[in-house]
């Protein structure tokens, strides 16, 4: 009882002394931490705020795809991609994530909702190559290859986005500006944040656990997406 007590008093002490020293409160929960997991879940984080903006921004840019998708607000397509039990595998996808959810929202012949597919692929890949953890402690690890490979699939996913059009030559899914409007590179600037965020977090991860990353040649084949683990 009293080594119990001792060292719930060593932890509280070490809890408060950190505390004080740093401009954010310290949870007991941080102590389990190294310095990459907080480095780690600060990329989590911001690669989450990403893609709730970018969500947002397709959604008012296609607001026909709310309708097609039988949701009555924005909000409530955000609740359900971002719902706190993480849980993106739905019906009208048939359950499909990853790329293959990003395929089926730039099927020419699909008749659902294009922007939750696209999204709900985009989040759930990221996820992935953070091993589907929404924060890290000390004794997790990542795997440099599917944060490199998820990079290049959003390379890859912003090409198709760009060069996939109906009959009419119009884009399946509208981000950049129509003909005649003034020029929006707000899509590119997201787009390449998540990238920059994904292959700096790849070089991280293969220098702190020892493992290569076999880096792509750019060729014909590079529009086709990689595997990140899905």
């Amino acid at each position: 009882m009293l080594k119990f007590f001792t060292t719930s008093l060593f932890i509280i002490l070490v809890s408060f002394c950190v505390s004080s020293c740093t401009a954010r409160p310290v949870h007991l929960s941080d102590l389990a931490k190294s310095d990459i997991d907080m480095v780690v879940d600060l990329h989590i984080q911001q690669t989450e705020s990403l893609m709730r903006e970018l969500t947002e921004k397709l959604y008012r840019r296609n607001p026909i795809q709310l309708t097609r998708g039988g949701k009555k607000s924005l909000s409530q397509a955000m609740d359900i991609l971002f719902n706190e039990r993480r849980d993106l595998s739905f019906p009208q996808l048939e359950g499909k994530l990853g790329t293959d959810a990003m395929l089926l929202a730039l099927d020419e012949n699909y008749t659902g909702d294009r922007v939750f597919a696209l999204m709900t692929g985009l989040v759930s890949m990221i996820r992935t190559s953070y091993g589907n953890k929404p924060e890290f402690y000390m004794f997790d690890e990542l795997e440099p290859q599917a944060l490199y490979n998820s990079a290049r699939n959003i390379e890859i996913l912003v090409w198709r986005l760009k060069s996939r059009v109906d009959e009419q030559g119009r884009p399946i899914i509208w981000t950049n500006n129509q003909p005649g409007e003034e020029q929006n590179l707000s899509y590119e600037r997201l787009f390449g944040q998540l990238i920059s965020l994904q292959d700096t977090m790849a070089l991280i991860a293969g220098e702190k656990w020892n493992r290569s990353i076999n880096f792509i040649v750019r060729t014909a084949a590079s529009t086709v997406f990689l595997p990140v683990g899905l």
